[in-house]
């Protein structure tokens, strides 16, 4: 048995070894509207070889938690999306699939409350392993946003390590693998991260080289530069994807155990004037809100190049730059800085000189996945699998249609007990927001009398519930929204 363990773990660890893109999947954007709707059966599996479905979270009672089970567990007539992902590895016989844990959304101080004690970890480590195998998953993403920030403790540095060995002895054991998706800013790895640590227990790191700049600044700027900008000074010198790579790697992580990311997305602005639209223009408000997204100081590249294509925005790539922006004076004054298929091509030439294991996105469902900028669906993503491996993207070779064993015990997560919801507050299966409260919302699964079950699940601290997103963002964003959470902003 310790041999065919062994076996496993080494058919997944050996293609960390070939040429990597790593696709974040956010299950959310099931509930957005028209083209940007985006379901497990829009994923193409042959594009990617690993696809990391988020998000999974923590409960207070330190097991792992689904949390959005209608939409990802088959109970209670839910959607199977769990299953469904997994199953993507029928087309695709060399595709992995991940379960991501934590994320922005989730904060910090339930992991670093779980990671501090030895029975804490266990009761996550062993729920964490039941839930992978009750649905296929080849292994966990660690993405903890951040230890000993956001509500987290100094010993979170020590801890994390500890638990990362922990998990990889657990993973392994059942022919698993571990990945961590971690910061790329240096004020944040400083504190959060024993480097050495990490990398001796990962199997994969996702570096995480976006959101370097946003809303949260009060000027323009790139979001995700390659490198400074002439014009940086302080802090802002170490905010772009070279510094980061060096700084990883100089501070202990082998380069062929990082995956450089890379944002499908645009950070946004408002500029305060049309006379200044340049990099370090000001900027107090977040940009206007995408059709699909539908968050302030943020749009997705499947919103951002159809507004250029259809609208005719002005696209800018300054000298000494590498990636575009795009700015709009009838939009409100909008200015977003993006990646596209040239400065994308030019991050995946510059990981393979660096050797790194490959490139990730966050997330395949804002890529133009419809085609309807570059005349090919999932133009970034493949733009960027071709110029890292120099080859076209083949065909997968399918792996048999398996229909599922009807007899085969299935593992259903431990969750926190339903209650009846306000009255009124359940309108449709899974998240819903409360009308009166923005700072949780309510999951809701049919129950047997014909009416819903739900558990309420609180936003973490700083973010208030996006009705329109389903997702807790920044409070500040959602409240520059119009006629939203009223109650809950200043």
């Amino acid at each position: 048995m310790k041999l065919l363990t062994l076996f496993a773990v080494l058919s997944v660890t050996l293609s960390l070894t070939e040429s990597l893109m790593v696709c974040y999947y956010g299950s959310w954007a099931v509930y957005r509207q028209g083209d940007g709707k985006f379901d497990v059966e829009d994923i193409d599996p042959g594009i990617c070889t690993h696809l990391v479905f988020g998000f999974a979270g923590l409960g207070h009672d330190n097991r792992i938690r689904v949390l959005d089970p209608w939409n990802e567990l088959c109970d209670n007539y839910g959607k199977c999306a769990f299953d469904r992902f997994t199953a993507l590895k029928q087309k695709n016989k060399d595709l992995i699939t991940l379960l991501a844990v934590g994320g922005w959304n989730e904060g910090s101080a339930k992991y670093s409350n779980m990671a501090k004690s030895a029975a804490n970890r266990k009761i996550f480590i062993d729920s964490s392993v039941e839930l992978l195998k009750a649905h296929n998953f080849d292994g966990l993403d660690m993405d903890w946003e951040y230890p000993t920030q956001r509500g987290g403790a100094p010993e979170d540095k020590a801890n994390f390590v500890i638990l990362l060995r922990e998990l990889k002895e657990a993973l392994h054991a059942n022919g698993m693998i571990l990945t961590a998706a971690v910061s790329a800013g240096k004020a944040t790895i400083d504190a959060a991260y024993d480097i050495p640590g990490v990398a001796e227990h990962l199997d994969l790191m996702n570096l995480m080289a976006y959101d370097l700049h946003g809303a949260w600044d009060d000027y323009t700027h790139h979001q995700s530069g390659l490198y400074a900008h002439p014009m940086d000074t302080g802090d802002n010198v170490y905010l772009n994807q070279d510094f980061a790579v060096n700084y990883w790697i100089d501070g202990g992580m082998p380069s062929t155990k990082i995956t450089l990311g890379v944002p499908l997305y645009g950070r946004c602005w408002s500029l305060s004037s049309e006379a200044e639209h340049g990099y370090y223009a000001p900027a107090t408000q977040p940009g206007r809100p995408g059709p699909y997204t539908n968050t302030p100081g943020f749009m997705g590249y499947n919103e951002i190049c159809v507004k250029i294509k259809e609208e005719g925005w002005t696209v800018v790539v300054e000298p000494g730059c590498n990636e575009p922006y795009a700015y709009y004076m009838p939009y409100g004054r909008i200015w977003c800085s993006y990646d596209d298929h040239d400065s994308v091509a030019i991050k995946a030439a510059y990981a393979k000189e660096k050797n790194l294991a490959g490139m990730m996105v966050w997330s395949i469902e804002t890529d133009d996945f419809h085609g309807k900028c570059y005349n090919r669906d999932f133009d970034l993503i493949k733009t960027l699998v071709e110029t890292f491996t120099g080859a076209d993207i083949g065909t997968p070779v399918p792996r048999p249609t398996t229909t599922p064993d009807p007899n085969k015990p299935t593992t259903t997560p431990h969750t926190t007990p339903n209650t009846p919801p306000p009255e009124g507050v359940c309108q449709k299966p899974g998240i819903n927001a409360d009308p009166s409260n923005c700072h949780h919302y309510w999951l809701c699964s049919p129950n047997t009398s014909g009416s819903y079950d739900a558990v309420e699940e609180p936003c973490a601290p700083d973010t208030l519930f996006n009705p329109l997103t389903l997702i807790c963002d920044w409070d500040y964003t959602v409240c520059a929204l119009e006629n939203v959470c009223v109650n809950d902003c200043p």
